[in-house]
């Protein structure tokens, strides 16, 4: 964590010197992972991409997603629609976050919440209960899975209300339930 750019500055330099990378994420490299961050730094660096020579091709290889990985495990909580929106506030203000999940909770989303609590960032899990409790029950259900297929993977259910915040980490994904 927080060395994503660090990560693709390597991957891009090595692939500029005539090596082939592969740069590994967790889940899905296109949500809320690596392949975002390597494609902003290769703009940032006004690099041609493509299959040319002197470009720089990038091959975006989709893996199963947190979400999806969870939601299997939980049965079928997505089978409507759904969102997922990341509590973390190092690349999105905090403000827009509440904002969004408002409109998401106020529409009968169901909400994946992605970076829900960390060491550093403690407090936006039970900011989020609270706004998502301004248009949803306390007897919402939520879904929590953490390190969904790794050693150690915990499944739980609960309410909103009693949504555990202390088993609760970046490896774990929260689902919350909507009115139906």
């Amino acid at each position: 964590m927080t060395e994503e750019i660090k990560r693709s500055q390597m991957a891009i330099d090595l692939a500029l010197s005539g090596r082939k990378v592969a740069l590994v994420s967790g889940g899905d490299p296109g949500v809320y992972a690596m392949s975002g961050a390597l494609f902003e730094l290769a703009a940032e660096l006004q690099l041609s991409l493509g299959t040319n020579p002197g470009q720089l091709l990038i091959t975006v290889v989709s893996g199963t997603t947190a979400v999806t990985a969870a939601a299997a495990l939980l049965g079928a909580p997505l089978t409507h629609d759904f969102c997922t929106i990341s509590l973390s506030d190092r690349l999105t203000d905090w403000e827009t976050i509440v904002f969004r999940l408002d409109l998401a909770s106020r529409a009968g989303f169901v909400i994946a919440l992605y970076n829900p609590k960390s060491r550093g960032r403690d407090w936006q899990l039970s900011e989020a209960v609270k706004v998502l409790l301004k248009n949803l029950t306390p007897s919402t259900p939520v879904g929590i899975v953490s390190r969904v297929g790794r050693f150690n993977q915990q499944v739980s259910i609960t309410d909103l209300e009693r949504l555990p915040e202390g088993k609760i980490d970046m490896q774990t994904i929260v689902i919350v339930g909507n009115s139906s």
